[in-house]
């Protein structure tokens, strides 16, 4: 190994490698040449001949006798090689090999040399070779030199590890040194503890407390602290998931879960932290909290103790406002915000059960619904809720505005009315609003044809609007399996305006895992501009500030505060946990006709079943949307997620029986049974090349392209393409990976610095010029993530969203730019726990589906190319001469064209 140590970008260094004939007979050294990628040339050389002298900065032995990197390789096997190929005083490049064969495919027309006697090593004589490094790539460069002799070669591998300029800005600032903050003393008894509290936002709801503890067994609690067999606790678990243990083997799940909440929070207590200030408001800033390390929520409390003063301590209790990388936002008792003067305070981390002890009274809720929602095994057709032909809409005009004609009067055909309704033209805002991106036109309802209040919705979406309104096989759970792309929101949007207007007597409630996901269906219902505005409600967690929600659903939200109100709106709005806000007010079985999970893939089953435990076991219709190949459930306790916590019901219900994908049937709409599963395959966002490998790894090589050609071949011409037409690509960096002080997170500054390279590229090209929020950077780890905002802010460009996979899932960008970090090449005895992020499909398949026209990947080839995903589109990307970079590892060198 001969390595150049490190070289600041654009320093030239060079090191001697002597030859010596240790044998008995003389070789013949006929060339010299590099075997590997080193496409930007920063290894030169030039051979001296025998006896001249050698100048460089540093010498290196190699004996002929002694061969590094043998390799069989004969003469016989060289044909075309003559006597032109033997070493002078010649430079040659990498490209400009000293084998007359290559010279001559590379159109080397320059004068022929006469053999030197420098080629001859005699017995005990040596010549020399000085190596050049231009340093021209960051990150660490590995490159094999081949001393071709006349029967053998001799290889010898070149190292350098390249150092921008732009790296001492996010260099190492303190050593690592992983320690978990220092938990606070517990107070002995002689001490007295004063408690200040603070109001939460909707403490006027003053709702039943009636929801059981369900506390954690102590045996079982016992079984995880001491690291027993959970097995001898709770046998079933090892069970195959059926109706018989479905309540035991979920509660289970979720106390499992619990136990590793709360040790971890415990871990995380910290002392003598001071507070920083934001406004009005206190900030507290926690290590690691990025990576999950505690796990913290809006709305979770924390208890802050002042330091014993004369015997007392003070304790205030305060509420997560919201989380903003590793400073969590607090509320505290106003007084306390106003006088603090940044004392030092001891911090205790409390666990939330709200939701969990949720999910146990659900457990108990939906045994009513039984094997044929849970468990579902056979389809038995009921009667059509809605029946009737459906057509198009015809544009018209309306005080000069452009609105989609749609009078009808819907004629509802019930399994147990069958009524009209005659819908009034007053139902129509004042206004008009044909925005073609939300894709929705207000509708004047008719007295002819059922007709779709969005006319844009492609043919798979209608199926699965009118497959929802029918409600053939209700109350199975019907799923809208929507990959990314495809118009999964908006297909829900229709879905539930067709069923308020249709089914007058429906009550209907929407759900999503997140706040963000249930305030993005509401945003959707309110741009539609179709519903009266008495007819949505959106209902908040108790927990949740004002502050954090957005302005347009700001008025659907004030008759939320009023539970017993909110239940008598027809289409309810919530996250599947405050879902259970309505169980306190008596709300039972049956009360809802239809519920829609939306984002269904990301909830536990437990959380779904909230909702679910609401709705009627006979005439109900689930609806259940999402992508199980998309981010599932947040679940931290291995244990939990080793007997299938981490399965949504959505993945469950879709790997049964009735829910398969089958090949030899249902060949029009999808390989699925149409009557449960409808799958969206229409992709409006990427262009063909983006789309391609998804769709090939996780959709069966079924999703269309249907994005605007405008807007996906914007970037086609970009000069910085390695292949024009083609916008994809992988640049190779083989960096150091790294961490600092008490963050257990790893960043690579290499890495960093080419992001940050691309970003300026793209916002400041003469050729297809990108608005930085257009743009969007995703990296696993949160110290990447600071690093790469602490470049981007040094080049202005602080609009570019950078984060993790997780905070651009449902998001899309112009251009997505993917850090991946990981490059230890020398450890690899769990592949799994070296790639550590990069090993989920699930966050791959998030992260590579979210550009529109461009998406550019950096990362280490050679660790990379383990990974079965990523190994994939390093298959990809060379193939299709898209990569560029580092070295490639030798299984994907035979791919390069």
């Amino acid at each position: 190994m001969t390595s150049f140590g490190t070289l600041k970008e654009g320093e030239s260094k060079a090191l001697v490698i002597w030859i010596e004939n240790k044998g008995k007979i003389s070789q013949d050294l006929i060339s010299c040449r590099l075997a590997g990628w080193d496409k930007v040339q920063q290894f030169r050389f030039e051979a001296q001949g025998r006896g001249q002298a050698c100048s460089g900065e540093a010498a290196v032995s190699v004996p002929e006798g002694e061969n590094v990197n043998l390799l069989n390789h004969h003469r016989e096997n060289k044909t075309d090689e003559t006597p032109e190929s033997h070493l002078s005083n010649t430079e040659i490049s990498p490209d400009d090999c000293a084998c007359e064969e290559e010279s001559r495919e590379k159109g080397n027309t320059s004068k022929k040399q006469e053999p030197e006697p420098g080629g001859l090593i005699p017995p005990g004589e040596k010549t020399c070779i000085v190596v050049t490094c231009d340093a021209k790539n960051p990150g660490r460069c590995k490159e094999l030199l081949l001393l071709c002799f006349s029967n053998f070669l001799i290889g010898r591998h070149l190292e350098v590890n390249v150092v921008s300029g732009e790296e001492a800005l996010i260099a190492v600032r303190e050593p690592f040194s992983w320690k978990k903050p220092k938990s606070s003393q517990t107070l002995v008894s002689a001490k007295t503890t004063v408690v200040v509290t603070t109001q939460k936002r909707n403490s006027r709801r003053q709702l039943p407390s009636f929801l059981p503890q369900y506390p954690i067994p102590d045996r079982l609690k016992k079984c995880v602290e001491q690291k027993i067999d959970i097995l001898t606790f709770q046998p079933l678990l090892a069970e195959l998931l059926n109706m018989s243990n479905y309540k035991e083997k979920f509660s289970t799940l979720l106390w499992l879960e619990e136990i590793h909440a709360e040790i971890e929070l415990k871990e995380y207590n910290m002392s003598g932290v001071v507070l920083k200030r934001k406004g009005d408001l206190l900030v507290l800033e926690v290590p690691g909290l990025a990576e999950s390390r505690p796990s913290l929520y809006a709305g979770d409390k924390l208890i802050l103790k002042s330091q014993e003063y004369n015997g007392h301590v003070i304790e205030y209790i305060g509420y997560v406002m919201e989380i903003h990388e590793e400073d969590v936002t607090l509320k505290l008792n106003p007084g306390f915000e106003q006088m603090y003067n940044f004392e030092p305070m001891d911090v205790e981390f409390t666990y939330n059960r709200t939701t969990s002890r949720r999910c146990h009274y659900a457990l108990e809720q939906v045994i009513h619904l039984g094997v044929k929602v849970l468990f579902p095994e056979e389809i038995i057709l009921q009667s059509p809720q809605v029946t009737g032909n459906w057509s198009l809409a015809q544009d018209t005009k309306i005080d000069g505005q452009s609105i989609t004609k749609n009078k009808k009067t819907l004629v509802d055909q019930t399994k147990h009315t069958t009524k009209e309704r005659h819908v009034a033209t007053t139902d129509l805002p004042e206004k008009a609003d044909s925005t073609a991106e939300t894709m929705d036109e207000i509708q004047i309802p008719n007295a002819t044809d059922k007709e779709f209040f969005n006319p844009l919705l492609n043919e798979n979406q209608k199926l699965a609007v009118r497959r929802i309104l029918s409600g053939d096989c209700r109350p199975l759970p019907y799923i809208l399996f929507g990959p990314p792309g495809t118009g999964k929101t908006v297909t829900i949007i229709e879905a539930v305006l067709q069923v308020h207007y249709a089914l007058p007597d429906s009550r209907i409630l929407v759900c999503a895992p997140s706040n963000s996901a249930a305030d993005l269906v509401c945003l959707r219902l309110h741009e539609s501009k179709v519903l009266k505005p008495a007819a949505m409600v959106r209902v908040n967690a108790t927990c949740r500030f004002e502050e954090t929600i957005i302005d347009a659903i700001k008025p659907y939200c004030r008759d939320g505060e009023d539970i017993w109100r909110a239940s008598r709106f027809r289409i309810i709005i919530t996250t599947c946990s405050s879902a259970g806000l309505f169980y306190q007010i008596g709300v039972r079985v049956g009360y809802f006709t239809h519920v829609f999970v939306d984002e269904a893939g990301q909830a536990s089953e437990p959380e779904c079943l909230i909702p679910l435990g609401l709705i009627s076991d006979i005439n109900g219709q689930i609806v259940l949307a999402g992508d199980p190949m998309q981010l599932g459930p947040v679940i931290k306790s291995r244990l939990a997620m080793a007997y299938g916590l981490n399965v949504s019901m959505l993945e469950r219900l879709m790997s049964r029986p009735a829910y398969l994908r089958d090949e030899n049937a249902f060949g029009a709409c999808g390989a699925y049974n149409p009557l449960l599963v409808t799958k969206l395959v229409k992709n409006y966002r990427s262009h063909s090349a983006l789309l391609a490998l998804p769709s090939r790894l996780f959709y069966h090589r079924e999703l269309e392209v249907c994005a605007d050609p405008k807007v996906v071949t914007s970037l086609l011409g970009w000069e910085k393409l390695p292949r024009k037409g083609f916008p994809l690509i992988f640049h190779g960096v083989r960096g150091n990976e790294a961490r600092e002080g008490r963050s257990p997170s790893w960043f690579s500054p290499a890495e960093a610095v080419q992001v940050m390279r691309y970003c300026c590229l793209l916002a400041r090209s003469v050729s297809s010029q990108v608005s930085s929020k257009d743009i969007g950077v995703i990296t696993p780890y949160r110290k990447q993530v600071e690093k790469i905002k602490i470049l981007l802010r040094n080049v202005d460009l602080t609009d570019i969203k950078v984060g993790s996979v997780e905070e651009f899932q449902g998001q899309e960008y112009l251009v997505i730019v993917i850090s991946t970090v990981r490059s230890n090449e020398d450890r690899f005895e769990d592949d799994r726990y070296f790639l550590g992020f990069l090993s989920n499909s699930k966050r791959f398949n998030v992260a590579i589906t979210r550009p529109k026209a461009l998406l550019i990947v950096l990362g280490n080839p050679h660790v990379l190319v383990r990974d079965p995903c990523f190994g994939a589109l390093l298959e990809y990307s060379v193939s299709n001469g898209v990569y560029t970079g580092c070295d490639l590892p030798p299984e994907l060198q035979a791919l390069q064209k």
